[in-house]
C-alpha cells in the first residue's frame, strides 16, 4: 500500500483580495492561536465583502474562536479597521 503525494496548492496573486483578507486576519496571530480559526474567520469576511455575509461583529460573535487577551469586540474593531484599509487600495 503506498500513499500519494498531495495535490498542489494553488496560492492567490499578491494583489488579490483573497491575499489581502488572508494576510491581514494572519497579522491576529497572537489573539486567534489556531490557524483553523484564522482560515475560517478570513473565509466569512471574503464572504462580506462580496455583499454575501455577516458584518466583522457578527462574524466574529457567531464563530467559536478562541480568543487569547483580547475581547471580540476589540477584535471585531480592528478587523473593520484592517478590512478598511484594504478597500482604500
Amino acid at each position: 500500500m503506498t500513499t500519494l503525494a498531495p495535490s498542489a496548492v494553488n496560492l492567490f496573486p499578491e494583489e488579490s483580495i483573497e491575499k489581502k483578507v488572508y494576510n491581514l486576519i494572519e497579522t491576529f496571530q497572537e489573539f486567534l492561536p489556531l490557524p483553523n480559526d484564522r482560515n475560517r474567520l478570513a473565509f466569512a469576511l471574503l464572504n462580506y465583502l462580496k455583499g454575501e455575509g455577516d458584518s466583522p461583529i457578527l462574524t466574529v460573535k457567531n464563530n467559536k474562536l478562541l480568543l487569547e487577551k483580547i475581547t471580540k469586540e476589540e477584535l471585531a474593531k480592528k478587523i473593520e479597521e484592517g478590512l478598511a484599509n484594504i478597500n482604500k487600495l
